[in-house]
C-alpha cells in the first residue's frame, strides 16, 4: 500500500472516531436495557464495531487487512431477530405509543434503537464518502466491506424495532 494522502488520513481518523462512538454507545446501551434480546444485539454490534476500529487502525498503520466476505453474512444471521416474537406494549416510530399505555422500558428501548439507527445511517454515509476518496483499490474494498456491515447493523436494529412494533413502515 502506498502512503496515505493527507485527505485519506483525515477521513480515516474521522471514521476511527465514528467507530469509537459506536462502540461506546452500543456498550452503554447494552448495559442500560433490560431486554435480553436487545442487550445481545447491542453487544454483538459493539464487537463488530471494535473489529471496524481495528481495521481502520491497521490501514492508518500502513496495512491493508483482508476482508472475510463470509463473515458479514454470518454476522447478519446472528444479529437478525426476525424469528423472535416481541411482547408487551408497542410504540410506533414517531415516538407516540401505539396502545394506550407504554411502559418506560419499552420507550427507553425505542429511544436507544432510534439513536443507534440514526448513528448507523450517518456512519454508513461517511464511509460512502470516504470510499470515493481513496486511490488504493484494496483500501476502498476494505472500507466498502465495513460499510456493508454498517448497513447490516442498521438492518438488524430496524428488524428488531419492527418486530417489537417500534417502527411501523407507512404503506
Amino acid at each position: 500500500m502506498k502512503n496515505l494522502s493527507q485527505k485519506e488520513t483525515s477521513l480515516l481518523k474521522d471514521q476511527l472516531t465514528h467507530e469509537k462512538v459506536c462502540i461506546e454507545k452500543y456498550r452503554d446501551y447494552a448495559a442500560t436495557t433490560q431486554d435480553q434480546q436487545l442487550k445481545q444485539l447491542f453487544q454483538n454490534l459493539a464487537q463488530q464495531e471494535q473489529q471496524h476500529y481495528n481495521t481502520i487502525t491497521q490501514i492508518l498503520n500502513g496495512q491493508v487487512p483482508s476482508t472475510n466476505t463470509n463473515q458479514a453474512g454470518q454476522n447478519q444471521q446472528q444479529m437478525s431477530p426476525q424469528n423472535q416474537q416481541g411482547g408487551g406494549q408497542t410504540q410506533n416510530y414517531a415516538g407516540s405509543p401505539s396502545t394506550g399505555m407504554q411502559n418506560a422500558a419499552g420507550t427507553n428501548n425505542a429511544s436507544l434503537c432510534n439513536d443507534m439507527l440514526m448513528t448507523e445511517k450517518y456512519v454508513s454515509g461517511a464511509y460512502n464518502t470516504a470510499i470515493f476518496e481513496f486511490t488504493d483499490a484494496n483500501v476502498r474494498q476494505a472500507l466498502n466491506h465495513i460499510q456493508k456491515e454498517e448497513q447490516q447493523h442498521g438492518e438488524a436494529i430496524f428488524n428488531y424495532m419492527q418486530n417489537k412494533g417500534m417502527y411501523n413502515v407507512q404503506g
